[in-house]
């Protein structure tokens, strides 16, 4: 019996085009049958046509089939991919601007501070919806791997109380593990330049690494290279590097004072601390709007926002252009096709996911999800024991993971009180706010959000009354100390081509390897 793959989300085009590419890379994968599911039943239409006429143009006999309804795709199903963003770029929208009002500047707003926060109440609900789904009409022991964010949040409520066994999945550790790997050339090759003679190149295949931490902040506990371990280095290198240094100052002064590297993107690590955009003046100073990934404010949002309606625009020129070709050189890095290949043909896979830390990182809680290698076969998953963080770094993930436990407990019992206690807790927000402002912060969110927070249905007239009867302190008009202007699809029609990319490229992993093919050819 053929596999059954179901995606719920799967409007969206870069990313499900991607998982697709690489999932039909693998021979053995060639005759599944893929569930495209979306509310949006335009861009679910719009990408599966895509879709089809890749699979065509590769003579594969996969399926797909689409549908609005949930519970029927995912009837049988042995895979189930999460790529949602609920509430939409609509409800996006509230977790960067509402914030802003009282102070709070996000470049992204989906993992942590206030506006991930607020994207996991949205999403604890759904995701809980999706497992009892699974666990009803899927076939028994289906995995279900979750992509969407805030990721810790959903893949600790999937696990906890959705009771179906789910991982989460993040490109972040690759997107570092490259980063590392140019900076050892730098070092190996003291000045010389590509080109020069004696010139060596390092391939991060080259680099071994161990990686462990939470969603978005993973550390780099060991960095081998040639039977050396680099990982005291990495300050040097990344502050001589022509690029990092100017791009990445953020995660370098973390390097600086922690001792260890992090994932994630400048602009992303920025929100999660309280320490580099809590004072306007000062934001500017420690990101670069070189690309939003670095920092700008609703980045994220922006270039969202601009390939959505791009690409409705341009759909007709997407059909026009040459069908996706697949093949195991052009497999994209996302773990989750390896992941399925590993289970169904024994071939073994390592890679970083999110999974429950039950002792694996031992001066973590257990109940906590943690980023941590882990090994793929035949037998299963396989979770090896990594011990102590360094003592910084465990500081940093536990004042995370204290956040994450509230907020998850908050949108699973529909809990304001544990709601405000969550965002009060949160390194930033409390850094920028004082409770009075977090508590009314929550309260607006909350009545903007209503639509997709069926678990608050009870205490969000309360939040109105609270609103209509206390000093408005939310007041400030900002667009935020680094905001750049959304492109109307006029303006994008004046670089074409860059806009294409741009909707193409509309998912973090993307704009990441963006960047780091630019850096390559520094």
């Amino acid at each position: 019996m053929a596999l059954k793959v179901t995606i719920i989300g799967a409007g969206s085009v870069g990313f499900t085009r991607g998982l697709m590419r690489d999932m039909l890379a693998v021979p053995e994968l060639a005759d599944t049958e893929f569930a495209f599911m979306d509310i949006n039943a335009q861009n679910l239409d719009m990408l599966a046509q895509l879709v089809r006429r890749d699979i065509a143009f590769n003579k594969l006999p996969a399926r797909i089939t689409t549908t609005t309804n949930r519970r029927r795709a995912l009837e049988g199903a042995d895979y189930v991919y999460n790529v949602t963003r609920i509430g939409g770029l609509e409800g996006f929208a509230t977790d960067i601007e509402i914030p802003l009002k009282y102070g709070v500047d996000q470049c992204v707003g989906d993992t942590l501070c206030i506006g991930g926060i607020m994207y996991g109440q949205r999403n604890v609900t759904a995701v809980l919806d999706f497992c009892r789904d699974i666990r009803e009409v899927a076939r028994p022991g289906a995995l279900f791997l979750n992509y969407a964010n805030p990721n810790v949040m959903n893949t600790w409520a999937a696990n906890q109380y959705g009771k179906v066994k789910t991982l989460g999945l993040c490109h972040g550790v690759m997107g570092g593990h490259w980063q590392i790997a140019q900076v050892i050339e730098l070092l190996v090759n003291n000045g010389k330049q590509k080109g020069d003679k004696g010139f060596k190149p390092v391939s991060h295949k080259e680099v071994d690494i161990i990686c462990a931490g939470i969603n978005h902040q993973t550390w780099y506990i060991q960095v081998r290279y040639q039977g050396k371990d680099w990982t005291g280095r990495l300050l040097e290198g990344f502050e001589n590097h022509p690029v990092y240094r100017k791009t990445e100052k953020v995660r370098i002064d973390i390097l600086r004072r922690f001792g260890y590297y992090t994932t994630e993107s400048n602009g992303h690590v920025s929100e999660y601390l309280p320490w580099y955009r809590k004072r306007p003046q000062d934001i500017r100073r420690w990101i670069s709007l070189d690309s939003w990934i670095n920092g700008e404010t609703g980045g994220y949002l922006r270039v969202c926002t601009e390939g959505r309606n791009w690409f409705k625009t341009d759909f007709p020129n997407w059909m026009k252009q040459d069908p996706w070709s697949y093949a195991p050189d052009k497999r994209g890095h996302e773990h989750g096709s390896y992941i399925i290949e590993g289970l169904l043909t024994g071939r073994p896979y390592r890679g970083h996911f999110n999974v429950p830390n039950q002792g694996c990182i031992t001066n973590l809680p257990d109940d906590a999800m943690v980023e941590v290698p882990c090994y793929v076969d035949r037998n299963g998953i396989s979770v090896p024991q990594v011990g102590d963080l360094p003592l910084g770094c465990a500081a940093i993930c536990n004042a995370s993971i204290s956040v994450q436990r509230l907020a998850v407990e908050a949108a699973v019992h529909g809990d304001v009180a544990l709601l405000k206690q969550a965002a009060m807790m949160d390194p930033l927000t409390g850094a920028v706010c004082d409770p009075p402002e977090i508590s009314q912060m929550v309260d607006e969110m909350l009545i903007a959000q209503a639509a997709w927070l069926p678990q608050y249905r009870k205490e969000i007239p309360k939040a109105v009354r609270r609103l209509r009867s206390d000093k408005r302190l939310g007041t400030r008009v900002w667009k935020g100390a680094a905001r750049l202007k959304t492109q109307s699809v006029a303006e994008m029609r004046r670089h074409a081509e860059a806009a294409r990319q741009n909707a193409q490229a509309a998912d973090k992993a993307a704009a990441k390897r963006k960047a780091q093919a630019a850096r390559r050819k520094v």
